[in-house]
């Protein structure tokens, strides 16, 4: 977002700390408020792998998300969350023809306490789940997506207990939550999917991540 040629009395550095500034600010008062956990957006992680195949403008992307966690605890850092997707705006996507595998090894290296990864769009579920278990940390937790926004149908409970009790076979309980794979904020004023629908489908992750629950508690 810097101009590659420097802007007069305004320095590069002084901008990076300016951006840092304001992120932990925003980031600060919502924590500050009480949030349980806040939940960074980082769409642009997989659309920079699209931008520039040689991962330069991703590992760009860690190395200043990673300075603006730095500004936090290790406690504070475990109530911040980074998500990612491949897009949802106008119920398209922008970059869902990356391959995961190109970005998940370098979004575990973010020093955040949880990951909200959309996969319920994915084509091939297991292969992402085998990438999440190779990179997840010890301390991290990864919510993988149960429901797509993008997708009118409606979920059902058992069809999210099925993928819950799909990606237990990757992560560890200890490390596993459940989200949807991105928000049902309407984009550029786009209402196609409505009220009714959004909560249909987060109340279909609700009942079925109880169910994948009662089971996996069965066998432990």
């Amino acid at each position: 977002m810097y101009p590659p040629d420097a802007l007069p009395d305004y320095p590069r550095a002084q901008f990076i700390e300016d951006l840092l500034a304001e992120h932990e600010t925003e980031v600060r008062a919502c924590l500050q408020k009480g949030a349980h956990a806040v939940q960074v957006d980082f769409t642009e992680g997989r659309l920079a792998m699209k931008v520039d195949p040689s991962g330069e403008l991703l590992t760009s992307f860690i190395d200043l998300n990673n300075l603006a966690l730095a500004r936090f605890s290790a406690q504070e850092r475990q109530r911040i969350g980074i998500h990612t997707c491949p897009g949802g705006d106008r119920d398209s996507t922008h970059s869902a023809d990356v391959r995961y595998e190109d970005l998940l090894p370098s979004l575990f290296e973010l020093n955040a306490g949880n990951f909200y990864v959309a996969l319920a769009g994915e084509k091939d579920r297991r292969q992402v789940l085998e990438i999440i278990a190779q990179h997840l940390k010890p301390g991290q937790r990864v919510f993988v997506g149960v429901t797509a926004p993008i997708d009118p149908r409606i979920e059902t409970a058992e069809e999210v207990r099925d993928r819950v009790l799909e990606a237990a076979e990757f992560i560890p309980l200890a490390q596993l939550g459940t989200t949807d794979d991105c928000g049902f904020a309407p984009f550029c004023d786009d209402t196609s999917t409505s009220r009714d629908t959004a909560f249909a489908k987060i109340a279909a992750r609700v009942r079925g991540t109880a169910l994948a629950s009662q089971l996996l508690g069965a066998r432990v």
